[in-house]
């Protein structure tokens, strides 16, 4: 059997993190029923997760800590305890395990370099960039060694790697920590039971935005480090040529959508503006259906940039627009999008405004849907089985 180790941050699936997690462990088990996720839950707290088979261990909330001292070692803690556990449990059925694949990074450095050859198993790593670029990364300085540390062990000591993009494939190269035969690509991907192109007007009225007049949507769980502030300002710039441009916010924590509200109405831009809170994915798709153009204003990281919502916007197929970043390009080509150079204010206006003149672009949606349906989790799921078949080879 295949172990899947996951440490969703959380279980009802309000994070990207843990939609990923959720949907591809959905898929994993639709192919091969004998796939076991281990994921820690907290008491009795609710979760998604036993509905794709996962096996709960109990969490060891040492992160909870951090409310009296705030910091993200105590969490490294509980990663850390979290990974042994999980050892523990494996160790009598060691010889039905095939491999171990782990996406995060504190337990995937403890099985790669001390428990998966301890217990005989090989390691698949799921990297999603490194630590020491992390933005919640443990900010202590004396701490600066041991977040290079656990990349070091974690990406080096893996039977292989698993790489969201070619690009961050090139870096570990290029840092010599590994052959790039040894990393495998597999992006991230989009639910093809939900996302699926609607009629715009149908759209529209399903979530009560008007039926005339152009407009822009984002969706994404937290609006934090993707210059959603850009965003705003180049739609300001843009209503002196589209009077009646609308656009729409969909997520974001409560702090987030508040501030974005104070900053709209700076702008003058109050009455242009729907925040709409997080919603089901189910819902989050008629918001899109609904727009002319799609816009990503930043990604929180580079070399490994394959958000989720990427694939989700390439399946309903309006124009998009996206920072001028190789990792992106990886999937969407520049012909099929709108670039711009990353936090380039005039950059971006310049995008919007070409990406709303081409709408709706029937020839480059259908090209951007094929790109998409290269891209589902069920194909995700496929490709790391093919890994898992590379690795015991």
């Amino acid at each position: 059997m295949l172990v899947y180790i996951a440490y969703p941050t959380s279980l009802t699936l309000q994070s990207a993190n843990a939609i990923q997690t959720y949907t591809t462990l959905r898929e994993l088990r639709a192919r091969r029923p004998d796939t076991l996720a281990l994921i820690p839950r907290w008491g009795r707290e609710p979760s998604r997760f036993g509905e794709v088979g996962a096996t709960h261990l109990p969490r060891p909330a040492i992160g909870k800590l951090s409310r009296l001292y705030k910091s993200t070692l105590l969490y490294y803690l509980e990663h850390s305890a979290f990974a042994l556990m999980t050892a523990a449990w494996l160790a009598p059925r060691r010889r039905a395990v095939e491999a171990v694949y782990v996406r995060q990074v504190i337990a995937a450095a403890w099985w790669a370099r001390v428990l998966g050859p301890r217990l005989g198993l090989p390691v698949i790593y799921e990297a999603h960039d490194l630590e020491t670029r992390n933005p919640s990364r443990a900010r202590e300085p004396w701490a600066e060694g041991l977040l290079h540390l656990v990349d070091r062990v974690a990406l080096t000591r893996s039977s292989a790697v698993v790489s969201l993009t070619a690009d961050f494939r090139r870096l570990l190269a290029a840092l010599g920590w590994r052959d790039p035969t040894e990393v495998f690509v597999i992006p991230d991907a989009y639910d093809e039971r939900l996302f699926a192109p609607r009629p715009r007007l149908e759209a529209r009225a399903a979530v009560g935005l008007p039926a005339a007049g152009p407009i822009i949507a984002y969706a994404g769980m937290t609006f934090a480090h993707r210059w959603l502030d850009g965003l705003l300002a180049a739609t300001a710039h843009l209503r002196s040529r589209h009077p009646h441009l609308a656009l729409v916010l969909v997520g974001g924590r409560p702090a987030e959508r508040e501030a974005l509200r104070r900053e709209a109405a700076r702008l003058g831009l109050a009455e242009a503006l729907r925040l709409v809170p997080p919603r089901p994915q189910a819902e989050v798709v008629a918001y899109l259906a609904a727009a002319d153009v799609l816009v990503i204003p930043d990604t929180v990281t580079d070399v490994t940039a394959s958000p989720l919502k990427l694939f989700e916007y390439l399946a309903l197929g309006q124009p998009l627009v996206v920072p001028a970043i190789p990792a992106l390009h990886e999937i969407v080509p520049p012909p099929l999008c709108h670039t711009f150079p990353r936090r380039d204010l005039e950059g971006l206006t310049t995008a919007l405004a070409a990406a709303l003149e081409a709408a709706p672009d029937d020839p480059g949606a259908a090209l951007r849907r094929a790109i998409a349906a290269g891209h589902t989790y069920g194909r995700r799921a496929e490709r790391i089985l093919e890994v898992v078949e590379q690795v015991r080879a």
